[in-house]
């Protein structure tokens, strides 16, 4: 499947090319895939370099991200610092 594929450009690759991937804002940052006509985002973070955290993903039917996707991503971001902080040794 596609996103196996682009997951796996993210794993083994320095620079994955800029149609995959896109800077959204605060650190967020949107894999884009498409697979049978179709445009699915799924929305990650870097962490000390890593691509570690893939959040919610959807499947895009407009130009524009919708805003309330975003939002949604930027919480889970929160969320995920919050845990690593209350975790660490």
């Amino acid at each position: 499947m596609k996103v196996k594929y682009v997951l796996s450009l993210l794993e083994t690759y320095d620079r994955v090319p800029i149609k995959f991937i896109k800077f959204i804002r605060d650190g967020l940052y949107e894999l884009r895939i498409e697979y049978n006509g179709n445009i699915y985002r799924i929305f990650f973070i870097f962490d000390d370099g890593q691509v570690v955290v893939l959040f919610n993903g959807f499947q895009k039917k407009t130009q524009k991200t919708p805003t309330s996707e975003i939002d949604k991503a930027l919480k889970i971001k929160e969320e995920y610092y919050d845990y690593k902080e209350q975790h660490a040794d």
